[in-house]
């Protein structure tokens, strides 16, 4: 899946939805977005099969319709919006990113903890398998 297909603003706050709701149904999603965007259910619809059909997410079918989910773990969703982001937004720099936590986030000790490992990580050098590595390896990370 190349989850760097652009999205847009709209699919990006559905998807978003969808990851953290998932398994859902266009309703659940529509009736969401209705209350909060004042979205019609036909637009919702539209959006979610347009990520659909970018790869983003998944359908099944169900007794109440279709559950949607994201096509790949959140984990790994997350690093390829992430990805998306840095590369459009910071024309690829991380730099403007963690000066944005150095100067603006707010961490609680857990996730102080969490960066402090990464960033430790990132110093020894070692990397995360990318997806082909997974895939050969018969496993998901």
């Amino acid at each position: 899946m190349n989850t760097r297909k652009n999205i847009t603003p709209a699919e990006m706050e559905i998807l978003q939805y969808v990851l953290e709701n998932a398994p859902v149904t266009v309703r659940v999603v529509a009736d969401h977005f209705g209350q909060t965007k004042g979205l019609a259910r036909t637009t919702v619809l539209t959006v979610m099969e347009k990520l659909r059909e970018k790869g983003h997410l998944k359908r099944e079918a169900s007794t109440g319709g279709y559950l949607y989910a994201p096509n790949v773990p959140k984990a790994e969703m997350q690093r390829n919006l992430i990805a998306t982001f840095v590369e459009r937004s910071l024309g690829g720099s991380l730099s403007p990113f963690v000066a944005y936590l150095a100067d603006r986030a707010v961490l609680n000790d857990a996730e102080m903890a969490e960066v402090n490992r990464l960033l430790q990580k990132l110093e020894r050098g070692e990397r995360a398998p990318d997806r082909s590595d997974d895939e050969k390896q018969g496993g998901d990370r």
